[in-house]
């Protein structure tokens, strides 16, 4: 018996509860999971992906315990890929009627090609849509699954209506879009028989993000209302209309409207401001968004609360900042030196077409190495760190009504999961 256990076996001592949901995965395992699959990734050229996408799903639910016990990931490999090729057969169609259309009716095909912009968008909510129902289809607790109802087609509908708003509103609807699409989508997810539902506030996350999005959005608009107050933007026009290169109007605007250049400077400055607050504030915003979602989940009398600190999202950044650079730099040093000896191998050769081909194809294994590298890096970092926190910040009140629950539900098509992976819009 450990000294942890005769405390604990002693009469009259008080025990500290476990938390009622937590994370027991160890994160060197995860690592090497990631490194062999980012390897495995490179020499199938990408088909590798399915088996890999599952191998993290299932280390993840797993790991991850509700009320001592765990979840189940039952999902295979095979399923995404034979929902990937049909989504391919599906897109490929597609694809070709707008590249044909373009290319055929003049100015009508342009303007058809631009409405594939609006199309694929909603294909991409539809996907995500029907992913989460397989990816829910699959997940099993207790023996019993979860499942998803619901019409794919209206959350697309609904989706691209609003994110039509959020770009209209300079961002600001996109609580209030968050809260309306996950009260959609909650009310048509179940636990067994157990129907979820959302209560997260769309005004509260409004008003939590508002100071960000001053921040963010205040340069560019202070710098839009400098542009409109100091310069005459009819005798740029003007000029522009009258000038018949782009030297003679740059000539024109140095010497006729040095308000312009005063209005690009502070433009410039504006922007550089607005990325650089962007991204300092971005894990501010991960953390309270992820927070403010776990906090509006509900399953029946089943509440749950996230007491997520924002420090800890900054932590997971830094970290793959600092492996990043690490990374880079052990990638740099060994590129160098084999771009060296590739050289002095290269020297001895005649054939210019052998060496142009060879070049080619270790800087493309270069940018494969770094993108793999870096991908792996994120993924072990800020996807594991959010995934870990997230779960370990949460607090569960009535936990009772798991124990009533009916199984339901039956295994969904993969063709979703295909189709978000096919659209590049998947996750985890």
């Amino acid at each position: 018996m450990t000294s942890h256990e005769a405390i604990a076996a002693a009469p009259g001592m008080p025990v500290a509860a476990a938390p009622a949901v937590r994370f027991v995965g160890d994160r060197r395992a995860y690592w090497r999971l990631l490194i062999r699959g980012a390897a495995l990734l490179a020499v199938t050229l990408g088909i590798y992906r399915f088996w890999f996408a599952t191998d993290v799903r299932r280390f993840l639910w797993s790991n991850t315990e509700v009320a001592g016990e765990t979840l189940e990931y039952t999902g295979t490999p095979f399923e995404l890929l034979i929902g990937f090729l049909f989504a391919i057969a599906l897109l490929v169609p597609l694809y070709v009627g707008f590249f044909a259309v373009a290319l055929n009716l003049g100015p009508i095909g342009q303007f058809a090609s631009v409405l594939g912009f609006p199309i694929l968008a909603f294909l991409g909510h539809f996907a995500v849509y029907r992913a989460r129902r397989y990816r829910l289809t699959r997940t099993v607790y207790r023996g019993i699954r979860c499942h998803q109802g619901g019409s794919a087609f209206r959350y697309a509908v609904c989706a691209l209506f609003w994110w039509a708003l959020i770009a209209l509103t300079l961002g600001l609807a996109y609580p209030f879009a968050q809260s309306r699409l996950e009260r959609f989508k909650m009310r048509h997810t179940y636990y067994g028989n157990l129907q979820g539902r959302f209560e997260g506030s769309g005004l509260r996350l409004f008003l939590r993000g508002l100071p960000m999005w001053l921040v963010v959005i205040g340069p560019l608009a202070a710098a839009l209302a400098y542009s409109v107050a100091t310069v005459e933007w009819r005798k740029v026009v003007a000029a522009a209309a009258s000038t018949s290169s782009g030297s003679e109007f740059i000539n024109q605007l140095e010497g006729a409207f040095p308000a312009v250049y005063a209005a690009i400077v502070v433009a410039i400055t504006a922007v550089a401001m607005s990325v650089t607050m962007a991204a300092i504030l971005f894990p501010v915003f991960q953390a309270m968004t992820l927070r403010w979602w776990l906090s509006g989940l509900r399953f029946g009398a089943l509440t749950l609360c996230s007491h997520l600190r924002t420090g800890q999202i900054y932590g997971a950044y830094l970290r793959f900042l600092w492996y990043g650079l690490l990374f880079l730099l052990a990638a740099s040093i060994l590129a160098g030196g084999a771009y060296f000896a590739l050289s002095v191998a290269l020297s001895a050769i005649r054939k210019t077409e052998l060496i142009e081909i060879v070049n080619a194809m270790a800087g493309l294994g270069f940018y494969v190495t770094m993108m793999l590298g870096f991908s792996t890096i994120y993924q072990g970092t800020v996807k594991l760190s959010l995934w870990r926190c997230g779960v370990e910040s949460i607090e569960l009140e009535g936990l009772a009504a798991l124990d009533q629950v009916k199984a339901e539900g039956t295994p969904s098509s993969a063709l979703g999961e295909g189709l978000a992976d096919a659209l590049n819009v998947g996750g985890i």
